[in-house]
């Protein structure tokens, strides 16, 4: 099993429980727009989905590193610009458009995953 890529999903699946953990307690202090919490929610949930999805794949999948790959861009493009955009939608506003193309390498790490090789289940 390729440990970077289980490693990464150990990382950005506890990263992402203190992500919402913060947008759920603590920066509800600091912004007040109801949306732009929806929005940090949003990033977590997505992190914490993807970071599973990558430990999954890193066990039944090990050589499938298209898929791993592509999960990592999706969770660090959708789910990191969407932090810095409710942080401060001023300084980062040019992270708009990354946040869809991170949602793209996400679908295409399901799609790689998909048909990609994989370990033959017993039965």
């Amino acid at each position: 099993m390729p440990l970077p890529f289980w490693t990464l999903g150990c990382i950005y699946g506890a990263s992402s429980v203190t992500l919402g953990a913060f947008g759920a307690h603590g920066l509800k202090k600091k912004i007040a727009d109801p949306a732009r919490i929806a929005h940090w929610n949003t990033a977590a949930h997505y992190q914490l989905v993807h970071s599973g999805v990558l430990l999954l794949s890193s066990a039944v999948a090990p050589k499938n590193t298209l898929a791993a790959s592509l999960f990592v861009a999706g969770m660090t493009m959708f789910s990191g610009s969407i932090y810095l955009l409710v942080l401060d939608p001023q300084r980062f506003k040019a992270l708009g458009p990354v946040t869809p193309l991170g949602g793209l390498c996400m679908i295409g790490g399901w799609v790689a995953l998909a048909f990609g090789k994989r370990i033959p289940f017993p039965g």
